[in-house]
């Protein structure tokens, strides 16, 4: 019997370790994969990119905001995880009329880590697990040698039609910081929408963040922000290091060594 509670407070009980597991968020799919489990993953997101090979190995369920309840029972899961923050109260509500919802709740690397150390238990991996946890702290230690002497103010975008920025109290944030750079945004929270024509009075960034996702930035629209703060020069960054919890912290430890390089550069 496996009995945990996840990040809303619910208990969920298992009579065994489930062999047909639904993941609702991207991020989490590759930490499924990365701690062993592709074998027991039967559904995932359309936007599950990681393994490549995995929305062909398991079926397609939709996107975060608008799962496939009708896929999902069809599947007959033992187990669906999902998040706070990416997937919506009525599915989760709907979901668990078919199966246990494990739903996560990420604001920071100490989430991060026990997300990790959570679907090791869930998916009898704490082996795989307590292998990560440890390979992710050790670079993160590593990493946290590095001597950011300064800490450019940055305006991090994630959408356009309305500009919309994040605040302090999201996951990106904390990356931010991090990485070695001050969020504009920290005052404020969720996902503030952003007055272009006031960003140099308001914000004054030294650096404006594109993300790649979940909008995808051009370079008309790089133009566009430099029409609105002058000096400020503009990045393309992978938006992927900067949100994707679980076991992508690692790999985004690597980028933020090669952002720095390239803003100091």
């Amino acid at each position: 019997m496996i009995r945990i509670t996840d990040d809303l407070g619910t208990e969920i009980s298992l009579a065994k370790v489930p062999q047909r597991v639904i993941s609702l968020v991207p991020s989490i799919t590759k930490t499924i994969c990365d701690l062993g489990g592709e074998d027991q993953l039967v559904g995932v997101t359309k936007f599950c990119v990681h393994p490549a090979h995995i929305r062909h190995k398991a079926m397609k369920i939709g996107g975060t905001k608008n799962v496939k309840i009708s896929k999902i029972a069809a599947l007959n899961p033992d187990l669906i995880i999902a998040n706070k923050e990416e997937n919506t109260r009525d599915d989760v509500l709907e979901l668990q009329k078919i199966a246990p919802v494990f739903v996560t709740d990420i604001k920071d690397v100490a989430d991060s880590f026990r997300m990790i150390e959570q679907f090791g238990i869930l998916l009898g991996k704490r082996v795989e697990s307590d292998k990560w946890l440890g390979k992710i702290k050790q670079r993160l230690e590593l990493f946290r040698q590095r001597n950011f002497t300064e800490k450019p103010k940055v305006l991090y975008f994630i959408w356009k039609k309305p500009w919309m920025s994040v605040g302090g109290d999201t996951y990106i944030h904390e990356m931010l910081n991090l990485a070695g750079f001050t969020n504009v945004c920290a005052q404020l929270t969720r996902y503030p929408e952003i007055l272009m024509p006031f960003v140099r009075q308001d914000y004054n960034p030294d650096f404006v963040f594109l993300s790649s996702e979940p909008y995808p930035f051009s370079d008309a629209d790089a133009f566009e922000v430099g029409r609105f703060t002058h000096h400020a020069k503009t990045v393309f960054v992978d938006g992927e290091a900067f949100s994707w919890f679980g076991t992508g912290l690692h790999s985004a430890l690597a980028y933020f060594e090669l952002l720095q390089e390239k803003i100091n550069s």
